[in-house]
Protein backbone atom coordinates (compact mmCIF):
# COMPACT_ATOMS: atom_id res chain seq x y z
CA UNK A 1 0.00 0.00 0.00
CA UNK A 2 1.02 3.16 -0.96
CA UNK A 3 2.39 5.50 2.21
CA UNK A 4 1.52 8.98 3.36
CA UNK A 5 4.39 11.34 3.69
CA UNK A 6 2.45 14.25 4.39
CA UNK A 7 -1.16 14.99 6.10
CA UNK A 8 -2.95 18.81 5.69
CA UNK A 9 -3.00 20.01 9.07
CA UNK A 10 -4.46 23.33 8.43
CA UNK A 11 -8.42 24.92 8.51
CA UNK A 12 -7.57 25.96 4.67
CA UNK A 13 -6.03 22.99 3.10
CA UNK A 14 -8.59 20.58 4.63
CA UNK A 15 -11.42 22.65 3.86
CA UNK A 16 -10.11 22.77 0.14
CA UNK A 17 -9.80 19.06 -0.04
CA UNK A 18 -13.63 18.41 1.06
CA UNK A 19 -14.42 20.79 -1.68
CA UNK A 20 -12.73 19.23 -4.40
CA UNK A 21 -14.54 16.01 -2.84
CA UNK A 22 -17.89 17.34 -3.20
CA UNK A 23 -17.09 18.62 -6.70
CA UNK A 24 -16.31 14.60 -7.77
CA UNK A 25 -19.82 13.90 -5.95
CA UNK A 26 -21.18 16.31 -7.94
CA UNK A 27 -19.74 15.22 -11.29
CA UNK A 28 -21.30 11.78 -10.71
CA UNK A 29 -24.72 12.58 -9.72
CA UNK A 30 -24.52 14.87 -13.23
CA UNK A 31 -23.36 11.56 -14.68
CA UNK A 32 -26.04 9.51 -13.03
CA UNK A 33 -29.08 11.46 -14.51
CA UNK A 34 -27.56 11.67 -17.73
CA UNK A 35 -27.51 7.93 -18.01
CA UNK A 36 -30.43 7.70 -16.56
CA UNK A 37 -32.20 9.81 -19.14
CA UNK A 38 -31.79 7.07 -21.38
CA UNK A 39 -32.35 4.48 -19.12
CA UNK A 40 -35.05 4.33 -16.90
CA UNK A 41 -34.18 1.21 -15.15
CA UNK A 42 -30.74 2.38 -13.88
CA UNK A 43 -30.59 1.61 -10.00
CA UNK A 44 -28.55 3.86 -7.71
CA UNK A 45 -25.81 1.55 -6.81
CA UNK A 46 -23.60 2.66 -9.35
CA UNK A 47 -23.79 6.18 -7.99
CA UNK A 48 -23.35 5.31 -4.39
CA UNK A 49 -20.79 2.86 -5.52
CA UNK A 50 -18.51 5.77 -7.42
CA UNK A 51 -19.97 8.78 -4.57
CA UNK A 52 -18.50 6.05 -1.65
CA UNK A 53 -15.39 5.39 -3.37
CA UNK A 54 -14.87 9.62 -3.86
CA UNK A 55 -15.61 10.43 -0.26
CA UNK A 56 -13.79 7.82 0.91
CA UNK A 57 -10.49 8.65 -0.64
CA UNK A 58 -10.66 12.54 0.28
CA UNK A 59 -11.47 11.42 3.86
CA UNK A 60 -8.68 9.15 3.89
CA UNK A 61 -5.94 11.72 3.08
CA UNK A 62 -7.16 14.33 5.89
CA UNK A 63 -7.20 11.26 8.21
CA UNK A 64 -8.35 12.18 11.40
CA UNK A 65 -11.33 13.52 12.73
CA UNK A 66 -12.64 13.34 8.85
CA UNK A 67 -11.80 9.51 8.65
CA UNK A 68 -13.72 8.89 12.14
CA UNK A 69 -16.37 10.04 10.75
CA UNK A 70 -16.61 7.39 8.22
CA UNK A 71 -15.75 4.83 10.43
CA UNK A 72 -18.61 5.59 12.55
CA UNK A 73 -21.26 5.83 9.55
CA UNK A 74 -19.79 2.51 8.40
CA UNK A 75 -21.57 1.04 11.87
CA UNK A 76 -25.09 2.73 10.52
CA UNK A 77 -25.62 -0.44 8.43
CA UNK A 78 -29.40 0.30 8.43
CA UNK A 79 -28.76 3.83 7.39
CA UNK A 80 -26.46 3.97 4.86
CA UNK A 81 -26.37 2.32 1.47
CA UNK A 82 -24.34 -0.73 0.79
CA UNK A 83 -21.85 0.54 -1.46
CA UNK A 84 -21.01 3.13 1.52
CA UNK A 85 -20.91 0.85 4.53
CA UNK A 86 -18.55 -1.13 2.74
CA UNK A 87 -16.01 1.09 1.45
CA UNK A 88 -16.27 3.29 4.66
CA UNK A 89 -15.42 0.20 6.87
CA UNK A 90 -12.42 0.08 5.58
CA UNK A 91 -11.24 3.21 7.82
CA UNK A 92 -11.96 0.57 10.79
CA UNK A 93 -8.40 -0.47 9.61
CA UNK A 94 -7.09 -0.28 6.03
CA UNK A 95 -6.30 3.24 5.22
CA UNK A 96 -2.87 3.80 4.06
CA UNK A 97 -0.45 4.27 6.55
CA UNK A 98 2.92 7.12 7.42
CA UNK A 99 6.47 6.69 5.34
CA UNK A 100 9.12 5.46 7.78
CA UNK A 101 10.48 8.91 7.89
CA UNK A 102 7.34 10.61 9.25
CA UNK A 103 7.41 7.54 11.73
CA UNK A 104 11.00 8.29 12.96
CA UNK A 105 10.18 11.83 13.16
CA UNK A 106 7.16 11.57 15.47
CA UNK A 107 9.37 9.06 17.84
CA UNK A 108 11.93 11.87 18.07
CA UNK A 109 9.54 14.59 18.98
CA UNK A 110 7.87 12.63 21.69
CA UNK A 111 9.86 10.29 22.66
CA UNK A 112 13.32 11.92 22.16
CA UNK A 113 14.94 8.59 20.44
CA UNK A 114 14.17 7.12 17.22
CA UNK A 115 12.45 3.47 17.51
CA UNK A 116 15.71 1.45 16.62
CA UNK A 117 17.17 3.46 20.10
CA UNK A 118 14.33 2.06 21.94
CA UNK A 119 13.59 -1.21 20.69
CA UNK A 120 15.15 -4.38 20.03
CA UNK A 121 13.72 -4.64 16.15
CA UNK A 122 10.94 -2.41 14.75
CA UNK A 123 9.13 -2.57 11.40
CA UNK A 124 9.44 0.78 9.73
CA UNK A 125 6.29 -0.63 7.70
CA UNK A 126 2.79 -0.48 9.79
CA UNK A 127 0.65 -3.39 9.94
CA UNK A 128 -2.48 -1.60 10.58
CA UNK A 129 -3.45 1.90 9.85
CA UNK A 130 -6.59 3.79 10.86
CA UNK A 131 -8.51 7.21 11.19
CA UNK A 132 -6.31 7.60 14.10
CA UNK A 133 -3.15 6.60 14.17
CA UNK A 134 -1.23 3.42 13.19
CA UNK A 135 0.13 0.15 14.50
CA UNK A 136 4.00 -0.99 14.38
CA UNK A 137 4.96 -4.38 15.46
CA UNK A 138 8.27 -4.26 17.42
CA UNK A 139 10.25 -6.40 20.18
CA UNK A 140 12.42 -5.80 23.29
CA UNK A 141 13.52 -8.06 25.87
CA UNK A 142 12.14 -11.35 24.11
CA UNK A 143 8.36 -9.47 24.69
CA UNK A 144 6.29 -9.27 21.08
CA UNK A 145 4.92 -5.10 21.08
CA UNK A 146 2.50 -3.39 19.42
CA UNK A 147 3.57 0.68 18.79
CA UNK A 148 0.54 2.68 17.78
CA UNK A 149 1.43 6.32 16.42
CA UNK A 150 -0.72 9.19 16.27
CA UNK A 151 -1.01 10.79 12.76
CA UNK A 152 0.76 14.06 12.89
CA UNK A 153 -1.84 17.14 13.27
CA UNK A 154 -5.00 15.36 14.39
CA UNK A 155 -5.57 16.59 17.73
CA UNK A 156 -5.24 20.42 15.89
CA UNK A 157 -7.18 19.93 13.27
CA UNK A 158 -9.98 18.60 15.31
CA UNK A 159 -11.96 21.33 16.03
CA UNK A 160 -11.72 23.07 12.30
CA UNK A 161 -12.71 19.70 10.83
CA UNK A 162 -15.89 20.00 12.76
CA UNK A 163 -16.57 23.26 12.24
CA UNK A 164 -16.81 22.39 8.47
CA UNK A 165 -19.18 19.78 9.24
CA UNK A 166 -21.85 21.42 11.76
CA UNK A 167 -24.00 23.26 9.06
CA UNK A 168 -23.72 19.81 7.19
CA UNK A 169 -25.06 17.92 10.31
CA UNK A 170 -27.32 20.80 11.48
CA UNK A 171 -29.35 20.44 8.04
CA UNK A 172 -29.16 16.99 7.72
CA UNK A 173 -30.48 16.61 11.24
CA UNK A 174 -32.96 19.72 11.27
CA UNK A 175 -31.19 20.56 14.40
CA UNK A 176 -32.57 23.72 15.62
CA UNK A 177 -31.44 26.03 18.54
CA UNK A 178 -28.84 27.01 20.45
CA UNK A 179 -28.90 24.17 22.47
CA UNK A 180 -27.86 22.33 19.71
CA UNK A 181 -24.02 23.22 20.54
CA UNK A 182 -24.34 20.19 23.27
CA UNK A 183 -24.10 17.84 20.74
CA UNK A 184 -21.34 19.10 18.86
CA UNK A 185 -19.40 19.84 22.06
CA UNK A 186 -20.08 16.29 23.06
CA UNK A 187 -18.04 15.13 19.72
CA UNK A 188 -14.94 17.22 20.09
CA UNK A 189 -14.37 16.73 23.48
CA UNK A 190 -14.81 12.63 23.19
CA UNK A 191 -12.37 13.11 19.77
CA UNK A 192 -10.08 15.17 21.48
CA UNK A 193 -9.62 12.48 24.70
CA UNK A 194 -8.88 10.16 21.58
CA UNK A 195 -6.55 12.11 20.55
CA UNK A 196 -4.38 11.93 24.10
CA UNK A 197 -2.68 9.08 24.38
CA UNK A 198 -1.62 9.62 27.97
CA UNK A 199 -5.02 9.46 28.84
CA UNK A 200 -5.75 6.40 26.48
CA UNK A 201 -3.13 3.92 28.55
CA UNK A 202 -4.48 5.30 31.89
CA UNK A 203 -7.99 4.16 30.98
CA UNK A 204 -6.69 1.10 29.61
CA UNK A 205 -4.83 -0.23 32.08
CA UNK A 206 -8.02 0.89 34.39
CA UNK A 207 -10.25 -1.00 32.56
CA UNK A 208 -8.33 -4.20 32.14
CA UNK A 209 -7.93 -4.62 35.36
CA UNK A 210 -11.36 -4.24 36.46
CA UNK A 211 -12.79 -6.64 33.79
CA UNK A 212 -10.35 -9.01 33.93
CA UNK A 213 -13.11 -11.17 35.90
CA UNK A 214 -14.65 -11.48 32.70
CA UNK A 215 -13.64 -15.39 31.56
CA UNK A 216 -13.01 -15.80 27.72
CA UNK A 217 -12.17 -11.99 27.64
CA UNK A 218 -8.00 -11.00 27.17
CA UNK A 219 -6.51 -7.79 27.64
CA UNK A 220 -2.80 -6.84 26.27
CA UNK A 221 -0.53 -5.08 28.78
CA UNK A 222 0.49 -1.64 28.25
CA UNK A 223 3.90 0.15 29.24
CA UNK A 224 3.47 3.77 30.16
CA UNK A 225 7.54 4.03 30.16
CA UNK A 226 7.21 3.26 26.31
CA UNK A 227 4.21 5.86 25.69
CA UNK A 228 3.64 9.47 25.78
CA UNK A 229 1.27 11.69 24.31
CA UNK A 230 0.89 10.38 20.75
CA UNK A 231 2.63 6.95 21.27
CA UNK A 232 1.63 3.80 23.09
CA UNK A 233 3.37 0.37 23.50
CA UNK A 234 1.61 -2.57 24.61
CA UNK A 235 1.72 -6.34 24.56
CA UNK A 236 1.58 -7.49 20.77
CA UNK A 237 -1.97 -9.71 20.24
CA UNK A 238 -2.58 -12.41 18.38
CA UNK A 239 -5.47 -13.21 16.58
CA UNK A 240 -7.63 -12.23 13.43
CA UNK A 241 -10.30 -9.22 13.65
CA UNK A 242 -13.74 -9.87 14.87
CA UNK A 243 -15.32 -9.93 11.18
CA UNK A 244 -12.60 -11.88 9.85
CA UNK A 245 -13.65 -14.42 12.29
CA UNK A 246 -17.04 -14.12 11.58
CA UNK A 247 -16.79 -14.13 8.09
CA UNK A 248 -15.80 -17.61 8.27
CA UNK A 249 -16.95 -19.09 11.50
CA UNK A 250 -19.93 -21.96 11.28
CA UNK A 251 -18.92 -23.04 14.56
CA UNK A 252 -21.91 -21.72 16.68
CA UNK A 253 -20.56 -23.11 20.32
CA UNK A 254 -17.42 -21.17 19.32
CA UNK A 255 -19.51 -18.02 18.24
CA UNK A 256 -21.87 -18.01 21.52
CA UNK A 257 -18.74 -18.47 23.43
CA UNK A 258 -17.49 -15.09 22.04
CA UNK A 259 -20.63 -13.22 21.70
CA UNK A 260 -21.18 -13.81 25.72
CA UNK A 261 -18.02 -12.37 26.65
CA UNK A 262 -18.45 -9.27 24.35
CA UNK A 263 -21.93 -8.90 26.05
CA UNK A 264 -20.67 -9.54 29.76
CA UNK A 265 -17.90 -6.96 28.82
CA UNK A 266 -20.21 -4.26 28.06
CA UNK A 267 -22.91 -4.89 30.48
CA UNK A 268 -20.32 -5.04 33.16
CA UNK A 269 -19.37 -1.89 32.11
CA UNK A 270 -21.77 -0.18 31.86
CA UNK A 271 -24.03 -0.99 34.76
CA UNK A 272 -20.99 -1.49 37.46
CA UNK A 273 -18.50 0.85 35.70
CA UNK A 274 -20.54 3.28 34.84
CA UNK A 275 -17.89 3.78 31.98
CA UNK A 276 -18.24 2.10 28.63
CA UNK A 277 -15.33 1.60 25.49
CA UNK A 278 -17.68 3.49 23.40
CA UNK A 279 -15.93 2.41 20.17
CA UNK A 280 -17.26 -0.85 19.66
CA UNK A 281 -16.26 -1.75 15.45
CA UNK A 282 -14.70 -4.99 14.98
CA UNK A 283 -11.24 -3.74 14.13
CA UNK A 284 -11.05 -2.87 18.39
CA UNK A 285 -11.43 -6.57 18.84
CA UNK A 286 -9.48 -10.10 17.35
CA UNK A 287 -10.03 -13.73 18.16
CA UNK A 288 -7.21 -16.06 19.41
CA UNK A 289 -6.86 -19.49 18.44
CA UNK A 290 -8.32 -20.59 21.50
CA UNK A 291 -11.61 -18.51 20.78
CA UNK A 292 -10.95 -16.00 23.40
CA UNK A 293 -12.40 -12.30 22.89
CA UNK A 294 -9.51 -9.87 23.08
CA UNK A 295 -10.16 -6.12 23.38
CA UNK A 296 -7.96 -3.15 22.16
CA UNK A 297 -8.06 0.36 21.75
CA UNK A 298 -9.94 2.63 24.65
CA UNK A 299 -9.33 5.42 23.48
CA UNK A 300 -13.07 6.39 23.12
CA UNK A 301 -14.43 5.70 27.26
CA UNK A 302 -18.02 7.31 28.06
CA UNK A 303 -18.60 7.74 31.34
CA UNK A 304 -22.00 7.65 31.85
CA UNK A 305 -23.57 10.05 34.69
CA UNK A 306 -26.23 8.62 37.30
CA UNK A 307 -28.87 10.83 36.08
CA UNK A 308 -29.07 9.69 32.71
CA UNK A 309 -28.01 6.15 33.53
CA UNK A 310 -31.23 5.32 35.64
CA UNK A 311 -33.64 6.98 33.59
CA UNK A 312 -32.15 5.10 30.43
CA UNK A 313 -32.59 1.95 31.90
CA UNK A 314 -35.56 2.81 33.90
CA UNK A 315 -37.02 2.66 30.37
CA UNK A 316 -35.57 -0.25 29.06
CA UNK A 317 -38.64 -2.43 31.53
CA UNK A 318 -41.71 -2.73 29.48
CA UNK A 319 -43.77 -1.76 32.70
CA UNK A 320 -42.36 1.78 32.34
CA UNK A 321 -42.50 1.85 28.59
CA UNK A 322 -45.86 1.10 28.29
CA UNK A 323 -47.08 3.01 31.39
CA UNK A 324 -47.98 6.66 30.28
CA UNK A 325 -47.15 8.72 32.75
CA UNK A 326 -43.78 6.62 33.83
CA UNK A 327 -42.83 6.93 29.78
CA UNK A 328 -43.77 10.76 29.89
CA UNK A 329 -41.65 11.71 33.04
CA UNK A 330 -38.75 9.68 31.49
CA UNK A 331 -39.26 10.92 28.55
CA UNK A 332 -38.78 15.09 30.14
CA UNK A 333 -35.79 13.81 32.06
CA UNK A 334 -33.69 12.29 29.34
CA UNK A 335 -34.51 15.81 27.22
CA UNK A 336 -35.98 13.98 24.51
CA UNK A 337 -39.57 16.00 25.11
CA UNK A 338 -39.11 19.78 25.75
CA UNK A 339 -40.89 22.35 27.81
CA UNK A 340 -41.27 24.21 24.51
CA UNK A 341 -42.78 21.76 22.41
CA UNK A 342 -45.62 22.52 20.57
CA UNK A 343 -48.64 19.33 21.58
CA UNK A 344 -47.94 18.33 18.07
CA UNK A 345 -44.23 17.75 18.91
CA UNK A 346 -45.00 16.32 22.12
CA UNK A 347 -47.49 13.65 20.62
CA UNK A 348 -45.27 12.69 17.39
CA UNK A 349 -42.30 12.52 19.93
CA UNK A 350 -43.50 10.10 22.66
CA UNK A 351 -44.86 8.14 19.79
CA UNK A 352 -42.01 7.52 17.62
CA UNK A 353 -39.92 6.95 21.24
CA UNK A 354 -42.12 4.38 22.74
CA UNK A 355 -42.15 2.80 18.69
CA UNK A 356 -38.53 2.33 19.02
CA UNK A 357 -37.27 2.25 22.76
CA UNK A 358 -40.19 -1.00 22.67
CA UNK A 359 -37.85 -2.50 19.55
CA UNK A 360 -34.41 -1.39 20.87
CA UNK A 361 -34.68 -2.51 24.45
CA UNK A 362 -36.11 -5.90 23.48
CA UNK A 363 -32.92 -7.70 24.20
CA UNK A 364 -33.36 -7.11 27.83
CA UNK A 365 -36.81 -8.22 27.98
CA UNK A 366 -35.48 -11.99 28.27
CA UNK A 367 -32.95 -14.19 30.46
CA UNK A 368 -31.50 -14.62 27.15
CA UNK A 369 -31.60 -13.38 23.60
CA UNK A 370 -30.69 -14.83 20.05
CA UNK A 371 -28.76 -12.25 17.72
CA UNK A 372 -29.25 -14.47 14.75
CA UNK A 373 -32.56 -13.34 14.85
CA UNK A 374 -32.92 -12.22 11.52
CA UNK A 375 -37.07 -10.50 12.42
CA UNK A 376 -35.44 -8.79 14.68
CA UNK A 377 -32.81 -6.67 12.75
CA UNK A 378 -35.16 -6.51 9.80
CA UNK A 379 -37.64 -4.43 12.50
CA UNK A 380 -34.84 -2.69 12.73
CA UNK A 381 -34.02 -2.21 9.30
CA UNK A 382 -37.62 -1.51 8.40
CA UNK A 383 -37.87 1.72 11.19
CA UNK A 384 -35.21 2.94 10.21
CA UNK A 385 -36.19 3.17 6.94
CA UNK A 386 -40.00 4.28 8.02
CA UNK A 387 -38.50 7.08 9.66
CA UNK A 388 -35.84 8.37 7.08
CA UNK A 389 -38.74 8.54 4.75
CA UNK A 390 -41.20 10.98 7.29
CA UNK A 391 -41.89 14.00 5.66
CA UNK A 392 -43.38 15.20 9.35
CA UNK A 393 -40.16 14.58 10.93
CA UNK A 394 -38.22 16.76 8.60
CA UNK A 395 -40.34 19.56 9.83
CA UNK A 396 -39.78 18.87 13.30
CA UNK A 397 -37.25 20.32 15.52
CA UNK A 398 -34.52 17.42 15.04
CA UNK A 399 -32.96 18.81 18.64
CA UNK A 400 -33.72 16.25 20.40
CA UNK A 401 -32.67 13.81 23.46
CA UNK A 402 -29.67 14.24 26.12
CA UNK A 403 -25.85 14.58 24.72
CA UNK A 404 -25.07 11.36 26.33
CA UNK A 405 -27.33 9.53 23.62
CA UNK A 406 -25.25 9.91 20.87
CA UNK A 407 -22.07 7.74 22.78
CA UNK A 408 -24.17 5.72 24.56
CA UNK A 409 -26.48 4.55 21.57
CA UNK A 410 -23.41 4.53 19.02
CA UNK A 411 -22.42 2.05 21.84
CA UNK A 412 -25.32 -0.17 21.61
CA UNK A 413 -25.83 0.19 17.80
CA UNK A 414 -22.35 -1.32 17.67
CA UNK A 415 -22.28 -3.81 20.43
CA UNK A 416 -25.83 -5.08 18.38
CA UNK A 417 -24.40 -5.47 15.09
CA UNK A 418 -20.87 -7.22 16.41
CA UNK A 419 -23.44 -9.40 18.13
CA UNK A 420 -25.31 -10.13 14.78
CA UNK A 421 -22.03 -10.62 12.95
CA UNK A 422 -21.37 -13.27 15.37
CA UNK A 423 -25.01 -14.67 15.60
CA UNK A 424 -24.70 -15.59 18.69
CA UNK A 425 -27.18 -16.57 21.75
CA UNK A 426 -26.32 -15.39 25.16
CA UNK A 427 -27.68 -15.16 28.67
CA UNK A 428 -28.62 -11.41 29.63
CA UNK A 429 -27.53 -10.68 33.06
CA UNK A 430 -24.47 -13.10 33.51
CA UNK A 431 -22.65 -10.59 33.57
CA UNK A 432 -23.75 -10.13 37.54
CA UNK A 433 -21.85 -13.06 38.29
CA UNK A 434 -18.67 -11.24 38.16
CA UNK A 435 -20.00 -7.97 40.15
CA UNK A 436 -18.04 -7.60 43.85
Amino acid sequence: MKTIDYIPTNKLQRASQLVRTGVKVGGNYAKYYGKKAFNGELTREELDSENAEDIYDGLKSLKGSALKVAQMLSMEKNILPKAYVEKFSLSQFSVPPLSAPLVRKTFKKYLDKYPEEIFDTFTTQSVNAASIGQVHKATLDGKNLAVKIQYPGVADSISSDLALVKPIASRMFNLKGKDKEKYFQEVEDKLLEETDYILEVCQSMSITEKCSVIPNLKFPNYYPDLSSERIITMDWMTGEHLSEFTAHNQDQVAADKIGQALWDFYMYQMHHLKAVHADPHPGNFLVDSENNLIAIDFGCIKKVPEEFYTPYFELAEPENINNPDIFRNKMFELEILRADDSEEELKFFSELFHEMLSLFTKPFHHESFDFSDESFFAHIADLSDKYSKDTQLRKMNGNRGSKHFLYINRTFFGLYNLMHDLGAKITVNNYTKYLN
